[in-house]
């Protein structure tokens, strides 16, 4: 897996990564289609379709725009951050620079457990359409190993390289969205059922009270969405002048895959025959349903052959990721096994022994999911309130340095209007992640109620543990907390 190893680089500069062990094998086209793969569209949208619309009826739609403005201001911020930090792993050396070792450890962390979740929720996600795609009946087991079987996949190619990560990604991008558009056109020319005007239509679903705590709780849809964009600087030692082709990838995942998620919702949406049917829980799949109705069997399994490609390479998109970030912690020594974890295959230029963590761990959890039964969407809000707490602890970073002083000196600046933008973004993030965490389901036990809550706790409280028992965070040489001038 890997051969002799020359000492750890150092993290850091503002012109990129001159230590670095990786090759810049990734394009500018590449980048983007990371990212694009990694938010996924047909992923986001065919997991939590039927949940969203049960949960808020067909005004659900309109999570798409609320998501996707507030984090179009997030990715404003990281665009500044990454143009002025090109380095590995993303959000950990960001905060490592911005604020300092401490906070960045924490950051790390977060972000790190968020993704390995994440992992494990879009692996896991696939497990019914494989079912139907080979033509078995899908069970919790049988999810299950659908599940591993997606993710050893999806790190075989990972291992192989990353241009075999860019060729996944843009195969992956293609796919998706040229899927996503036909499907969509062709449900919306033969089998339209309703007229756009149900998108203010709640059907019931709000009772007699207001309809906008069940908006908000049907809002995990569009939360799900927008997140991926980062992913694009999790790469930045692999690609050619970062600076400028980075910032551009992550409002250009924004844009084009919002606009894609919003039409297939959208296209399915209009196609549902009865709402009350999916509001009532006697259609649990309508997704599914939907398409078999529309194309009969042999063209609903063509879809979930596409709709498979989509969800693999969104998991190869996340271990990607993962890997980076665990292998960035391990070159600055954060983290206990660093001298293992921080291991380069040179012959691939990835980090083997990294990216078999982002592997075996979400295989993990994914046998752990055996004792829930509402599995799936437990490990859908946990990973985004870890991933939106990560963010925003990020963005937190960047709004106190900014305060400090600092001026972003990379090849993308918002000017003037950053300060304005870093708050805007905060405040989204902070209501994103109040919202996520609300407990919705007073009937069920306590611990099950603030399931998410409770998870976001222990990740936390695990990680101050460790970071006060070991003192990681204070081994490693790299640049640290050094955006601020010094006065």
């Amino acid at each position: 897996m890997t051969g002799p190893q020359p000492p750890a680089p150092a993290a850091g500069g503002t012109g990129g990564e001159p230590g670095s062990e990786f090759r810049k094998d990734m394009g500018p086209w590449a980048n983007f289609a990371l990212g694009f793969t990694y938010l996924s569209p047909v992923v986001s949208t065919y997991t939590l379709f039927g949940t969203a619309l049960a949960t808020g009826g067909p005004p659900m739609i309109w999570a798409f725009l609320l998501a996707g403005c507030g984090q179009f201001l997030v990715a404003l911020v990281f665009g500044e951050i990454v143009a002025q930090y090109p380095i590995a792993g993303g959000v950990y050396p960001w905060a490592r620079r911005l604020w300092g070792k401490r906070w960045a450890w924490m950051t790390g962390w977060v972000y790190m457990w968020a993704l390995l979740v994440t992992i494990t929720s879009v692996a896991y996600g696939a497990g019914p359409y494989i079912a139907i795609l080979f033509g078995f009946r899908p069970t919790v087991h049988t999810t299950v190993l659908c599940t591993v079987v997606l993710i050893l996949v999806a790190v075989l190619i990972n291992y192989m390289g990353t241009k075999a990560l860019s060729a996944a990604a843009v195969i992956g991008f293609t796919g998706e969205l040229v899927g996503a558009l036909v499907v969509g056109v062709y449900l919306l020319s033969t089998h339209r059922k309703h007229g756009i005007g149900v998108v203010f239509d709640s059907y019931g679903t709000a009772g007699n009270g207001s309809y906008v705590p069940v908006f908000l709780a049907s809002a995990i849809i569009g939360f799900y969405q927008y997140y991926g964009f980062e992913a694009c600087g999790d790469t930045a030692e692999e690609v050619a002048d970062p600076g400028r082709v980075i910032p551009r990838a992550m409002r250009r995942t924004i844009y084009v895959g919002g606009a894609a998620a919003t039409f297939t919702c959208l296209s399915l949406l209009l196609a549902v025959p009865d709402y009350r049917a999916v509001i009532s829980g006697r259609d649990r799949d309508p997704v599914v349903h939907v398409l078999y109705d529309a194309m009969g069997e042999v063209g609903a399994r063509l879809v979930m052959a596409v709709v498979l490609i989509s969800f693999l390479s969104c998991t190869v998109s996340l271990q990607a990721a993962a890997g980076r970030l665990i292998y960035s912690y391990a070159r600055d020594e954060m983290i206990v096994g660093h001298r293992l974890l921080r291991r380069f295959s040179h012959a691939r230029a990835v980090p083997g022994y990294a990216l078999l963590v982002a592997a075996v761990v979400p295989m993990l959890i994914a046998f752990g999911s055996l004792v829930s039964a509402d599995a799936l969407t437990k490990i859908v809000s946990f990973a985004i309130l870890g991933i939106y707490g990560s963010f925003q602890m990020v963005v937190l970073a960047a709004l106190r340095a900014r305060l400090k002083g600092w001026r972003p000196q990379g090849k993308f600046t918002l000017g003037r209007y950053g300060l304005a933008v870093n708050i805007a973004a905060l405040a989204y993030g902070i209501f994103a992640i109040v919202n996520i965490a609300w407990p919705r389901t007073p009937q069920e036990p306590w611990y099950d109620n603030w399931i998410v809550l409770l998870c976001g706790a222990v990740v936390v409280a695990t990680g101050l543990l460790y970071m006060f028992t070991t003192h990681h965070y204070g081994r490693g040489t790299s640049p640290a907390g050094d955006a601020v001038p010094t006065r």
